[in-house]
């Protein structure tokens, strides 16, 4: 990373070459400055209130909680922008999510790691879920990722939901007796 002084970009600035470096590499999620950049998947996301570093977290933790492999993680990376704004908003929710995040990369060390997100297998981090499931912070992060991942009309067509068929006249005539596997 290096800083770049001149034009209209000031503080950290992503390489071209760093960028492709990352993407080559598998790189999930990069830090730099107040975004994230997901070279592998060409998104990037600018955390507001939250750490970028606890939003970089928060990513992982949804996969973890919520594990589909044909979702990319812009999708959770959505999801996880509805805890930034919650955040912006309400200084307790912005505590719990930043000394959530704090807990985890504590628990990280069990596993030989500086950090959650450096954790390398998801079998390891989802035994250090295990044990946080009674916390608040556990809870919030599950509860809201219901809401936030699945209410995505982008995430809808890749579990094959065509979304609300009421105005369409239900379901009866929509495919309700369109099973074949009985």
């Amino acid at each position: 990373m290096k800083e770049d002084r001149q034009g209209p970009h000031k503080g950290p600035h992503l390489s071209r070459r760093h960028f492709m470096a990352s993407a080559a590499a598998g790189v999930a999620v990069v830090v730099i400055g107040d975004a994230l950049y997901c070279p592998s998947e060409a998104w990037a996301l600018e955390a507001t209130s939250l750490k970028p570093e606890t939003v970089q977290t928060l990513i992982k933790l949804s996969r973890d909680l919520y594990p589909h492999d044909r979702l990319g993680d812009r999708y959770y990376a959505v999801a996880v922008k509805d805890f930034d704004a919650k955040a912006a908003q309400d200084p307790a929710a912005k505590a719990l999510f930043e000394n959530g995040v704090v807990m985890l990369d504590g628990l990280a060390a069990t596993a030989q790691a500086s950090r959650y997100v450096d954790i390398g297998w998801e079998a390891d981090r989802v035994a250090l879920l295990r044990g946080i499931e009674a916390t608040p912070f556990f809870g919030a992060v599950r509860s809201g990722l219901v809401v936030s991942l699945y209410n995505q009309k982008d995430v809808w067509s890749l579990f094959g939901y065509e979304g609300s068929s009421a105005d369409k006249g239900g379901y009866i005539n929509r495919g309700f007796s369109d099973i074949d596997w009985l």
